[in-house]
């Protein structure tokens, strides 16, 4: 029996294209800064700074340019 209304789907797993250089890059430096307990915005952000990769406006990150690229990247 195929019960595919229970089914769902991850965003990852929906996606129309694959990551781009950027968005992997930023995926792994995010797994860097966990794996070294960087879990607060405050932090994670100082970590992105000093480890990129930059911010898409070339600027520092900042909270609001972080959860402002989160957003956009979750679409």
């Amino acid at each position: 029996m195929n019960k595919t209304d229970s089914l769902y789907h991850v965003a990852l797993q929906t996606r129309e294209h694959e990551p781009t250089s950027f968005e992997n890059l930023l995926g792994d430096s995010i797994e860097r800064a966990f794996a070294q307990g960087f879990y607060d915005l405050e932090t994670l952000t100082a970590y992105l700074n000093k480890a990129g990769p930059a911010c898409t406006d070339g600027k520092a990150w900042t909270a609001e340019s972080f959860q402002q690229a989160m957003s956009k990247l979750g679409q």
